[in-house]
């Protein structure tokens, strides 16, 4: 027999072990549990433990005295004989869990029953399996773990097989099985992701998961089989190759010469044209286009190439760079038909709340974006087959929520600018792709970036004539108001060395700065830098040499006839950064206002870096501080205006005039057309320019 397990609780003194006659209650099954694991008999509903059983149980007395709790444990030996155990536990008080660690000596893999009763030292409860509502537990101990698993993929098969294997946007699938006939899940991780648990259909059963690889490069699925017990088998890996994402199976530039009657096919085939398309429009600046076509609006106002561009039965994308010009009616930009009716269509949708860009698979659409009448976007429809779901980019950025929804299969021919029950399209596209894969997020935004241009850089180590030169020939920024340029020490000598060496202090990157009084100073070009009606990126390095600024002190500005169109300045008062962008250009406007919180510098210290975004395409402006930012730092902006002034470093325009003046240190201007991206920021201020990389 088994040692008695006593519990450690220890009797309240005064209380009586058997209060009256009353039997205590029958325990109840949702109460009992085994190593954490509810009551249950059934090969399907046992519990299975790793680790030596522990049984628990709840025990209560109608007296509210004390009771002790009796275990009985049973199973059959290999020789077919019953054995049965039985453990009393010490009293405690009435409704206390009671918990019994069984010895070492309870046979692995054999199925075992037990249930308990409460005694009060008179009388005794009915057994927990006793009536209709009791049942005896049921456990198996379980002392091996699993083996490994098998993987295997047809997809995908490993790199010492094959070396490199076809890729981005294609899905695979891996099988993994165990020889244990007791697993009931896996638990997997690629290197670069995902991750997860899959659950076998029946225990010892294989298991298949779909995966999409989203960039290419080495990869590794690692795998653990997990029993029924909770048992992990050591870790079986397997390493393969995947290739980048394969070309689109259709593609159409649209850069033709003018007075083509047809675009030629980078993919597919040739696509004609209707009277409606003339070659040789503007190409969108940033996206290595060189010339797009225009329509009409007309009904002869499209491209097709006769024929359909991808198998939309399974998984497709079809995508196009596009300029409306007009927005108050629904258009069409790409479809492919079905039996007369339009099986697939990417679209601009005219509705009551504002136009929206719409992708169309069936009866299914997933719409959003904001279209605006001149201004280029990039809209890409995908269907993900294994998946089942639409999705819609809209300048690289997945818009609107997904749908689920059947394969359109649309077999009519692909049509460019029109789409059954839609008017033609009135403007401009170009670069009109179709994939029979998953364009993935990162492809997505690469088709949908705009690179920016720099259009100035302004390093701040010299000022021949009162003039900072731009690295690249632009404008300089002339100084003001008794701004001068500041030089670190040129290193002819060490103070530390030489006692008759100036202790020159170093300026915030390379060799000088610009420094500012707080009063008068500051630096500006004769003309406007940026486009604020478009997307812009705009930096410095900038360190403040007041601990406690007594007035707002602005870094970078450019003005309107009003008022700034943006403004980046340190506000004391909520000591904070701020990036202020006025709604129009008008006195008092309201403002939209960004702020990163920092204390003042008091001249100590590298500075920061500080970067604005303007984000035409998806109506935001962000402001970065040290290469950082994030939801709190980002705001919707609608609508920016053109400012005809120059740029001004130190100072801002208020309703009295220049003022805001910057008491400080300022380094490092940099100005883009376009939105950089998060990447691209972290590597404004180090005295280089970004690479700007797709």
């Amino acid at each position: 027999m088994g040692a008695l397990v006593a519990a450690t609780v220890l009797a309240v003194p005064g209380t009586s072990w058997a209060a009256t006659g009353v039997p205590p209650a029958q325990p109840l099954v949702k109460d009992l549990h085994t190593n954490s694991k509810a009551c249950a008999a059934g090969k399907d509903a046992r519990a299975y433990v790793a680790a030596a059983p522990q049984l628990g149980a709840v025990l209560y007395d109608p007296d509210g005295g004390q009771v002790s709790g009796e275990f009985e444990v049973w199973w059959t030996d290999p020789g077919g004989a019953e054995q049965r155990r039985t453990y009393t536990t010490t009293p405690k008080l009435s409704g206390s869990p009671f918990t019994l660690q069984l010895p070492s000596d309870i046979p692995p893999d054999t199925v075992v029953s037990w249930h308990v009763r409460a005694k009060d030292g008179q009388t005794a409860s009915p057994w927990s399996s006793a009536g209709e509502e009791g049942t005896a537990c049921e456990f198996v101990y379980d002392d091996v773990s699993p083996e490994k698993a098998t993987i295997t993929s047809p997809d995908y098969p490993r790199s010492s097989d094959v070396f490199w294997v076809d890729g981005v946007g294609v899905y695979g699938h891996f099988t993994m099985d165990s020889p244990s006939d007791d697993v009931v899940t896996y638990v997997y991780d690629f290197i670069r992701g995902p991750h997860g648990t899959v659950q076998a259909d029946q225990p010892g059963g294989a298991v298949t998961i779909p995966y999409l690889p989203v960039s290419p490069g080495p990869e590794t699925l690692t795998v653990r089989a997990v029993d029924r017990a909770g048992r992990s088998s050591g870790q079986s890996t397997y390493d393969f190759n995947v290739k980048s994402g394969h070309a689109p199976v259709a593609q159409w530039e649209l850069d033709d010469a003018a007075g083509s009657r047809s675009a030629v096919a980078a993919a597919g085939t040739d696509a004609r044209a209707g009277a409606g398309v003339t070659f040789g429009g503007e190409a969108p600046a940033g996206t290595g286009l060189t010339a797009t076509a225009h329509l009409n609006g007309g009904h002869q106002a499209f491209l097709t190439p006769d024929a359909p561009a991808a198998d939309t039965s399974g998984t497709f994308a079809f995508g196009a760079w596009v300029r409306p010009g007009r927005t108050d009616q629904d258009m069409a930009v790409l479809s492919q038909n079905t039996d007369g009716s339009t099986g697939v269509a990417l679209a601009l949708r005219s509705r009551e709340a504002g136009p929206v860009w719409s992708f169309t698979v069936g009866d299914r659409e997933v719409s959003g974006g904001v279209p605006e009448t001149g201004e280029w976007a990039h809209v890409l429809g995908l269907y993900d087959a294994e998946t089942g779901q639409a999705q819609l980019f809209v300048n690289g950025r997945a818009t609107g929520t997904k749908v689920r929804t059947a394969p359109a299969q649309a077999s009519g021919a692909f049509r460019i600018g029109q789409a059954h029950g839609l008017r033609p399209w009135k403007g401009d596209i170009g670069d009109v792709r179709a994939y029979d894969r998953v364009v993935v997020p990162d492809e997505a935004d690469r088709l949908g970036h705009r690179k920016p241009t720099l259009l100035g850089h302004w390093s701040l180590e010299t000022a021949p004539d009162a003039a900072s030169p731009e690295q690249n020939g632009g404008q300089p920024l002339t100084l003001g108001g008794g701004a001068v340029i500041h030089r670190g020490p040129d290193g002819s000598c060490l103070p530390e060395l030489d006692p008759d060496c100036p202790d020159v202090p170093y300026a915030l990157q390379g060799d000088g700065d610009l420094r500012l009084d707080g009063r008068t100073a500051y630096a500006a070009t004769r003309q406007p830098v940026v486009d604020t009606a478009d997307s812009f990126t705009i930096a410095a390095v900038v360190r403040l040499a007041d601990a406690e600024p007594d007035h707002p002190m602005t870094v970078l500005s450019q003005a309107g006839e009003h008022t700034d169109a943006f403004k980046v300045r340190y506000q004391p008062s909520r000591h904070a950064w701020q990036l202020v962008m006025p709604v129009k250009d008008e006195t008092g406007a309201a403002e939209t206002v960004v702020s990163q919180f920092e204390t003042a510098d008091g001249g100590e210290g590298q500075g920061h870096r500080l970067a604005v975004v303007y984000d035409d395409a998806s109506d935001t402006i962000r402001l970065y501080l040290d290469g950082m930012a994030g939801d709190a730092e980002t705001a919707g902006f609608a609508n920016g205006w053109h400012s005809g002034g120059p740029l001004q470093v130190g100072r801002g325009l208020t309703a009295d005039g220049w003022g805001e003046y910057l008491h400080g240190a300022v380094d490092e201007v940099q100005a883009y057309s376009g939105a950089l991206r998060d990447r691209d920021i972290t590597g404004l201020g180090l005295g280089t320019d970004p690479c700007l990389c797709s």
